[in-house]
C-alpha cells in the first residue's frame, strides 16, 4: 500500500514514516520545511531517514528518494499550493493519507495568525479536494486536544462540546474536523480526526515545554512556569501516538450509505501531570536543577488536558501507556546526544 504522510520532516511525521517503512509500506512524504523552529532539525530528521537534501533553496515539487530505503520518497512543497498537491496525488495514487502537516503552536497564533489560515485551513482544504478527486481508502489527520478549550468536565470525551476555542490554533483544528465531516458526508471520504494530547519524545519540537525547558536548564537559564506551574497536561509519548495511528490505518469509518464515514478520536495518555511534578521529573532525568520564574497564565492556555481514550481502545485494543518518567528519560538520552549534523 502507498501512504502519503504530510509534515514528514516534522516530529510526529518523522516517527510515523519510520514505523510505516518498518511495516513494509511505500511512503511519500511532503513537507515545506518552514522556519517556525530551526529548519536544521527538520533536515536532520530527513537525513536520519536517508533523505539527503542538496543545498537550498529547493524548487516546489522537487523529489528525493531515501538512500537507505527506496520505498520512501520525499517531496518538497507546501500544502497551500493546490496545483502541487493535486499533481502529487495524481502521480502516486495513494491508498492512505496521514495529514500531519500544520502550523503548530498555540501562542504563536497570536503573533502570526496568517500562517495558521494558510497552512491549517487552505492546506487542509487542498488535501480534502485531492482525496475527493483521487479517492483514498482512509484519510487520517491531526486535530488537537486544544479543541476542548477550558472545559470543566474531565476527562475529555469525543462527544463533549468543542465550540469554545481559546486560540486561533484551536479554531483551525476544530475547522478541520468540520471540513472533514462535510467532505465525508458529500463525497464519502472515510476520515478519522486525531486529537493529539501534548506529544513528546526524541526528535521533538523545540517550541514545546519539555524541549525548551531542557535547553534552558542545560544552559543554566531560568524557565517560565505560568501560574506557578498550577496547570495539568496529558503528556503522550510519541511512540504511543504512532502505534495508535498505525492501528487505525486499516480501520476506516464504515460507509453504509446512511452514516457519514467520519469520526474523531482522542489520542492521549489519560494521566494528567501537574507541571510542578513535571519539572521535578525533568530535573531528575537531566540531573540538573531548574531556576523557575512564575508568570500569569496567558489567555491561550487551558488549565488541564485529560483524554478519555476508551473509543480508541475499543477500536484498536490499544491506548497510550508510557509513563512520563520513562518517556522523559528516553527524551533526555536523545537530547544529550543530539548534535546537529
Amino acid at each position: 500500500m502507498k501512504v502519503l504522510v504530510t509534515g514528514t520532516a516534522g516530529f510526529v511525521g518523522f516517527h510515523m514514516v519510520k514505523r510505516l517503512l518498518s511495516e513494509g509500506y511505500e511512503v511519500v512524504g511532503l513537507d515545506n520545511l518552514n522556519a517556525y523552529y530551526p529548519v536544521k532539525l527538520k533536515i536532520d530528521r530527513l537525513s536520519a531517514a536517508g533523505i539527503q537534501l542538496p543545498e537550498g533553496p529547493w524548487d516546489q515539487g522537487s523529489e528525493w528518494i531515501s538512500q537507505i530505503n527506496d520505498r520512501y520518497r520525499f517531496v518538497y512543497g507546501d500544502l497551500s499550493d493546490k496545483a502541487l498537491v493535486m499533481s502529487v496525488f495524481e502521480r502516486h495514487g495513494f491508498d492512505i493519507v496521514i495529514n500531519l502537516a500544520a502550523q503548530a503552536g498555540v501562542r504563536y497564533s497570536l503573533v502570526n495568525p496568517d500562517a495558521y489560515i494558510q497552512s491549517n485551513i487552505e492546506g487542509f482544504f487542498n488535501i480534502l479536494e485531492a482525496c475527493r478527486n483521487y479517492p483514498v481508502q482512509h484519510l487520517l489527520y491531526a486535530s488537537s486536544s486544544s479543541v476542548y478549550g477550558n472545559a470543566d468536565k474531565t476527562p475529555f470525551c469525543e462527544d463533549d462540546q468543542t465550540d469554545a476555542a481559546v486560540s486561533l490554533y484551536a479554531a483551525t483544528k476544530k475547522s478541520n474536523e468540520l471540513m472533514a465531516h462535510t467532505y465525508s458526508h458529500l463525497f464519502r471520504i472515510p476520515s478519522t480526526g486525531l486529537r493529539f494530547f501534548t506529544v513528546y519524545g526524541p526528535w521533538g519540537r523545540p517550541d514545546m515545554a519539555y524541549y525548551s525547558f531542557s535547553e534552558a536548564i542545560q544552559a543554566g537559564k531560568p524557565i517560565t512556569l505560568f501560574d506557578g506551574g498550577d496547570l495539568y497536561r496529558d503528556f503522550t509519548y510519541v511512540d504511543d501516538i504512532v502505534e495508535s495511528v498505525f492501528r487505525l490505518i486499516d480501520k476506516p469509518p464504515v460507509d453504509e450509505g446512511t452514516n457519514v464515514p467520519y469520526r474523531v478520536l482522542n489520542l492521549g495518555n489519560s494521566s494528567p501531570v501537574h507541571m510542578k511534578e513535571f519539572i521535578g521529573i525533568l530535573e531528575n532525568v537531566l540531573e540538573q536543577r531548574a531556576e523557575v520564574i512564575s508568570k500569569p497564565r496567558e489567555t491561550t492556555d487551558v488549565y488541564i488536558t485529560y483524554a478519555d481514550t476508551s473509543k480508541l481502545e475499543e477500536l484498536t485494543g490499544f491506548s497510550p501507556e508510557t509513563d512520563i518518567r520513562d518517556g522523559l528519560a528516553r527524551f533526555a538520552a536523545w537530547f544529550r546526544n543530539y548534535k546537529p549534523q
